[in-house]
């Protein structure tokens, strides 16, 4: 008897990895088919998900304001609390959106167009600045001559052209969203934000029926710290951004740097990608100015972009981060520089690597 219950566990068991090994040669066969219900089906979701995600960016900023107007004295705000926290976000939201189109991007789009109009010519001065250098210079080296002779002929302005890009831009928003789009996703966010506590329940009363009463806790426990958390260092590193994106464009102006609006923009955006963000803006600012106002302003530039950023670095971060956070700036800074010692360690580790696996190889 035992013999025959092993002897049909095993054609069941061939059975169903039989079934399993046609059915994953069937969805390879018919992949592109299967991508393609699938594309359609996310992009029936896309308003709905969109919607999720915008509720969830202005979570906090609700909840923050609702607990404002439930302690007013005044028994309608109270009473409609949540509905004017919601109406009171959205419009900070919309008066931030006409800001940033209608003062900030026009200033920064004007700057980044003249740089484009130009780059042509940036790019012949480079080269003339290049071929006046001394033969035993150390840019006048056999692999930078060559990468020069390669690319001399080129019209870079075609690669740059704002219209261009612009239609691209356009067309790929208008490939991904329309205005019926647009407007679910505000009436989904907008019933998100309202219904929120219903939903919340909704979702403990699941979580709380599977899974067990520690996991379910702990789960509970973690997932409000971590959302909360977050919440505070993005809004945290975002006026950061801004705060060093202001000063670094006054202080351009002031040294009559070019592009002065684009460049404090660049860096203040690229200030919320640690560690590589600050370089990468600092140098294409250095590069810009270097071709666009001489050696002596790009030197002034540096000085002045790194004395503000380690001012940042050391004051103003700390202090907008650990407030947010709750935390001593003492240890936001000693976190910096522990992160960005064992940043440095892992590169020399892989680095090292690297060169070993190079050497082995050839």
């Amino acid at each position: 008897m035992n013999e025959i219950k092993n002897h049909g566990k095993k054609w069941i068991y061939w059975f169903l990895l039989g079934v399993a090994i046609i059915t994953v040669y069937k969805l390879f066969d018919n992949f592109g088919d299967i991508m393609g219900v699938i594309s359609k089906f996310f992009d029936i979701l896309a308003p709905f998900l969109v919607g999720i995600f915008i509720a969830y960016l202005l979570y906090m900023p609700c909840r923050k304001i609702e607990d404002i107007y439930q302690k007013s004295k005044l028994k309608f705000i109270s009473k409609k609390s949540r509905m004017l926290s919601i109406l009171t976000v959205y419009i900070i939201a919309l008066l931030l959106l006409i800001i940033l189109i209608n003062f900030i991007l026009p200033v920064v789009l004007e700057s980044v167009q003249d740089l484009i109009n130009n780059i042509q010519n940036y790019y012949e001065i480079a080269i003339d600045k290049y071929n006046n250098l001394p033969s035993d210079h150390i840019l006048k080296g056999e692999i930078v001559s060559d990468a020069i002779k390669n690319i001399q002929n080129i019209d870079i302005k075609q690669y740059f052209q704002l219209d261009a890009i612009m239609e691209y831009a356009i067309s790929a928003i208008d490939a991904v969203i329309s205005v019926f789009d647009v407007f679910v996703a505000l009436v989904v966010s907008i019933y998100i934000l309202a219904e929120r506590t219903q939903i919340l329940k909704f979702i403990k009363k699941f979580a709380e029926a599977t899974l067990k009463e520690k996991t379910y806790k702990n789960v509970g426990k973690y997932f409000n710290n971590t959302n909360e958390i977050f919440f505070k260092f993005v809004a945290s590193q975002l006026l950061d951004a801004v705060v060093v994106g202001v000063l670094i464009t006054i202080a351009m102006t002031i040294m009559q740097i070019k592009y002065a609006p684009f460049l404090g923009f660049l860096i203040g955006l690229f200030n919320m990608i640690p560690y590589f963000g600050a370089i990468i803006a600092v140098v294409v600012s250095a590069i810009i100015t270097l071709i666009t106002g001489g050696l002596s302003q790009t030197i002034w530039m540096l000085i002045i972009v790194i004395v503000l950023q380690q001012i940042d670095a050391n004051i103003i971060n700390p202090k907008i981060v650990g407030q947010s956070l709750k935390i001593s700036p003492l240890l936001v800074i000693f976190a910096v520089t522990i992160g960005r010692s064992i940043f440095w360690n892992i590169r020399n580790v892989f680095s090292s690597s690297s060169n070993c696996s190079y050497k082995n190889f050839n």
